[in-house]
């Protein structure tokens, strides 16, 4: 049996405000707010003479530039004296004005407020005799250079990523857009981690009502901390149960500088180097950043090979399966009869070789990405190719099925941010077609995409520009037209300014 004890909780003294006495501060810090902490550094001195006083620096330890807090305020409080007569406001704009040396100060009497200053890397001065505290910004925690952010490599745009640093990545994206229209809102969520969420926008193109609702879903989120990007884009996505993606994430500046000029809001979380954008429309999963770089000629060539890399990942074993189970009359002669003899001595049906090797590969690719990257590329070349020919060897799967498979997962790597929506679709249409052949598998594509149809991405629909001929919405769809041909933004993003060329060849496809 057993018993819970109840564990002894300390009774607060009820102290939410900064008092006269620097003891009595340092003592409900040390005892209360940071109690147990021992990365917590209290750092107490005495001005210059006669007339001195006495002062603490608090600070942790491994989130501030120790330099900067020693030469600035230390240094500089310990010089001189300080004036007679001087009481709290006059007090703090004396220090904040004439004897501190830093762009960045905050004045405030709240412990809490004080409290999550230290935590965030400010060092906080107190003084005996005043009831206010001056939060100073010292920031000086490791930061990881700006480099090619790995997922997104491209063979010719620039070779900046985002990383973990707010600050730095929104100046990444401002050094795109200097437009005094370009605005950035800061908010904070998570009620334990008080992580920086910073909202991105150009006022006089994106719609208000976006901006809006982009900002009043990330105000309502309730949660304890907020670690990653991903975080957000769980809590306020529309369409949650749905595996397709209604916002769009990217390690690049330059591609959420151009989704913001075409009218969208993107989103940085502090901590994170993936910046959130939205809304996310189905046709973007085939854009990449190179279309705009590249002759429009070439980049339309390369969009197409990616819709029909999809078709191919999604559909290749579905109809491969219902062709061999149901419909091996529409199979050419030939053909067939070398699927039949490299099939005579396999033990299973056709559903079981298809989910067994959709399977088999998921595993490996799971663990070469889990692996460190050395050994995770030769288990996924080895293992691929010693299992497949194993296989084959003992009979257990065909040949066709390992070149199936093969060609699948080739194309899936085509489209990498839909890859994992094209496993569970490339699954449906492999069950469907498994009970009712070639009719199953039109019955699995009509549902979804009646299910993209009946999407939403914040207010736009899915299909939007997919489903519609109207003018410059479709100009960057299934082809990228020349840019002088672009002239308007899409008008379902561009509330405000449409006009993104200076000519006015496009005046009539409004």
């Amino acid at each position: 049996m057993f018993f819970w004890r109840r564990a002894k909780q300390k009774k607060p003294r009820g102290l939410t405000s900064v008092t006269a006495s620097l003891d009595t501060n340092i003592d409900w810090f040390k005892q209360d707010i940071f109690a147990n902490d021992d990365t917590i550094v209290y750092r107490r001195f005495r001005t210059g003479e006669p007339q001195s006083r006495a002062c603490v620096l608090i600070f942790a330890e491994h989130m501030v530039k120790h330099e900067f807090l020693s030469e600035h305020i230390v240094r500089a409080m310990m010089q001189g004296p300080l004036p007679n007569g001087l009481h709290r406001d006059d007090l703090i704009d004396y220090i904040t004005e004439r004897i501190i040396h830093s762009d960045a100060v905050t004045v405030t009497g709240s412990f809490t407020k004080l409290a999550e200053l230290i935590t965030g890397g400010r060092g906080v001065l107190l003084i005996d005799g005043c009831d206010l505290g001056i939060a100073v910004d010292a920031q000086g925690w490791a930061k990881r250079q700006v480099a090619e952010p790995p997922s997104e490599n491209v063979v010719r745009g620039p070779r900046q990523g985002f990383t973990e640093d707010l600050g730095g990545n929104v100046a990444l994206v401002q050094r795109r857009i200097t437009n005094p229209a370009f605005k950035t809102k800061f908010l904070t969520v998570g009620t334990q981690s008080n992580t920086k969420v910073a909202v991105l926008y150009v006022d006089s193109v994106a719609s208000p009502a976006l901006v809006e609702e982009v900002l009043d879903r990330i105000q309502k989120i309730d949660i304890d901390a907020v670690i990653d990007s991903g975080y957000i884009q769980e809590l306020i996505q529309d369409s949650p149960y749905s595996p397709m993606p209604t916002i769009g994430h990217t390690e690049r500046p330059d591609v959420v500088a151009g989704k913001i000029l075409e009218g969208r809001v993107a989103v940085l979380v502090d901590g994170s180097p993936f910046a959130l954008t939205m809304p996310y429309l189905f046709v973007e999963a085939f854009q990449s950043n190179e279309d705009y770089y590249n002759h429009w000629v070439t980049a339309t060539f390369h969009r197409i090979v990616r819709y029909i890399s999809f078709f191919i990942t999604t559909s290749t074993p579905a109809l491969y399966l219902a062709l061999i189970s149901y419909h091996p009359q529409l199979i050419p002669t030939n053909l067939v009869i070398s699927i039949a003899a490299s099939r005579q001595d396999v033990p299973f049906p056709g559903i079981v070789e298809v989910v067994a090797m959709g399977l088999v590969f998921e595993i490996l690719r799971e663990g070469g990405v889990r692996l460190p990257r050395p050994v995770g590329q030769a288990i996924s070349i080895v293992g691929a190719i010693v299992l497949g020919d194993a296989a084959v060897s003992a009979s257990l799967v065909s040949a066709p099925m390992i070149i199936v498979v093969g060609i699948t997962a080739v194309a899936g790597f085509v489209i990498s941010t839909l890859y994992d929506t094209a496993v569970l679709i490339r699954l449906l249409l492999v069950l469907t077609s498994s009970i009712l052949g070639l009719y199953g598998y039109i019955l699995g594509v009509m549902a979804i995409v009646i299910h993209l149809a009946s999407m939403k991405s914040f207010g736009v629909p899915y299909l939007t520009s997919m489903t519609e001929f109207l003018g410059q919405n479709v100009k960057d769809a299934m082809v990228r037209v020349p840019w002088w041909r672009m002239t308007l933004r899409p008008r379902y993003l561009a509330a405000q300014d449409r006009k993104r060329l200076q000519s006015t060849a496009g005046s009539k496809d409004r």
